[in-house]
């Protein structure tokens, strides 16, 4: 499909830059399968469950994903910023880094500042690769948790570059970006529709009759990068290891089976369940890689509704969700929630989307 077709104008002042507080007091947009709005809170969403549903959300937790530095054991020592978005082995990450043009394969970026307190105060990377687009591979001086610590004291919350390029991170971030159910390290950008949970929501589901499942996808930076093609079939995913385990596969399968309905809470967890989906529609355990490209004309197999933010134009996620709820019905949300004051992206308001057709 023409990649122009998902685009539409934002005014900057519709992007969020910190959380609703509390969290669950975010506004919500109820997109109804025959395309109705309702204009509703994230407290709400109980109301639009049924006993017997289940709900799915990504216990993936974000690591201190940005680092910066500078190329050093050359002449010149210009500042280098390197985003981790992918552990390939207990040294080496492929990152996203810029600007890349100052770096070459062998070139050592020294990441950290000489003198902070943090092993030896720096963190040294050897440019192993390059690859398109600001793509590296870096092979870290430190292996296994020894790596692991550095980048946690050395490095910042990995902002959206929306966020990033209208303030720094500082310390508010570090809880704010980070949902209620983190807990596997691996992900550079939070799978945001989770942040929008309470403990005070998650008692009122369990006290509505609905369930409540863990999955794990490690969101990756390039999740969210605008889709450059003109025609989406020209675009590549990147991979994001995810993990479902027989249990959860087995509860899910089996509240289905008696009308239960499947709740994605995020685009990472509908990505995950949807990979993990048999034809007939049964969720399989699953631990591997996913590249999955969900676009308008992809067949559902595993989720009834999708609970996500409001996301970037000409992305994959937005083409995601009108995959799930009707292009023409996303423009019309998006067009209203503009209208209305919604906010945007990461920090952002929610929409609740019942699967086209569906109620």
């Amino acid at each position: 499909m023409r990649t122009d077709l998902f685009d539409f104008d934002l005014p900057a002042v519709s992007i969020a830059l910190r959380p609703a507080s509390p969290r669950d007091s975010a506004r919500m947009l109820v997109v109804q399968g025959d395309g109705a709005l309702r204009d509703q809170t994230v407290s709400d969403l109980p109301a639009w469950l049924r006993a017997g549903d289940q709900l799915v959300v990504n216990d993936t937790k974000v690591i201190s994903a940005q680092l910066r530095g500078r190329r050093i054991g050359r002449e010149t020592e210009p500042k280098i910023e390197a985003t981790l978005i992918k552990r390939l082995d207990g040294s080496r990450w492929q990152a996203l880094v810029k600007p890349a043009k100052k770096l070459a394969q062998g070139d050592t970026i020294r990441f950290g500042h000489e003198g902070r307190v943090c092993l030896l105060g720096h963190l040294d990377a050897e440019v192993e690769a390059k690859g398109g687009e600001g793509e590296v591979t870096l092979s870290f001086s430190f292996h296994g948790p020894a790596l692991d610590q550095a980048i946690a004291d050395l490095g910042s919350p990995p902002l959206p570059p929306y966020i990033a390029s209208k303030r720094p991170a500082d310390d508010r971030d570090a809880q704010d970006y980070q949902t209620m159910f983190a807990a596997s390290e691996g992900a550079v950008a939070a799978p945001t529709a989770g942040l929008h949970f309470t403990p005070a929501l998650e008692a009122a589901l369990r006290e509505h009759g609905v369930g409540l499942h863990r999955i794990t996808l490690h969101v990756g930076a390039g999740t969210f990068l605008p889709v450059k093609a003109d025609d989406t079939a020209g675009h590549r995913m990147h991979s994001e290891w995810g993990t479902i385990s027989a249990e959860t596969a087995t509860a899910l399968n089996a509240a289905r089976a008696v009308g239960g309905r499947i709740v994605a809470v995020g685009t990472t967890s509908l990505r995950l369940l949807e990979s993990a989906a048999t034809e007939d529609g049964a969720i399989a355990p699953f631990s591997d890689e996913t590249a999955i490209f969900i676009t308008p004309g992809y067949r559902f197999r595993a989720v009834d509704i999708l609970m996500t933010n409001f996301h970037l134009p000409r992305s994959t996620l937005f083409m995601l969700v009108s995959a799930f709820a009707g292009l023409d019905a996303m423009k019309n949300a998006y067009a209203h929630a503009i209208a209305s004051g919604y906010r945007f992206y990461s920090y952002g308001d929610a929409c609740l989307l019942f699967r086209a057709g569906n109620s």
